[in-house]
């Protein structure tokens, strides 16, 4: 249920700030929705797994405290985040 390195290498490519960051908000805020999307995916097929259900609710709970970290400090880098996530629809 963990993303693969290689997946993990691109989504940090991707959202880092600078080069070499590996621990931005952003690139945070990343991993957590790519592992979300992961374990969402692995709870349609395994409905009775309330391990990761749990390990779920700990990674949604973990996103959200980072992005009202950013949303209040850094509003232009949130809007930019969640756009480019796709979150709140």
């Amino acid at each position: 249920m963990a993303i693969e390195a290689t997946r993990k290498a691109e989504v940090i490519k991707e959202y880092a700030v600078k080069d070499g960051d590996n621990g931005s908000p952003e690139v945070q805020v990343a991993l957590l929705t790519e592992d979300i999307r992961s374990l969402t995916e692995h709870l349609k097929v395994h409905r009775k797994d309330f391990t990761s259900r749990r390990g779920l609710l700990k990674k949604v709970g973990r996103r959200t405290k980072l992005l009202r970290y950013m949303r209040e400090n850094t509003p232009d880098r949130y809007a930019s985040v969640i756009a480019r996530l796709g979150l709140r629809r």
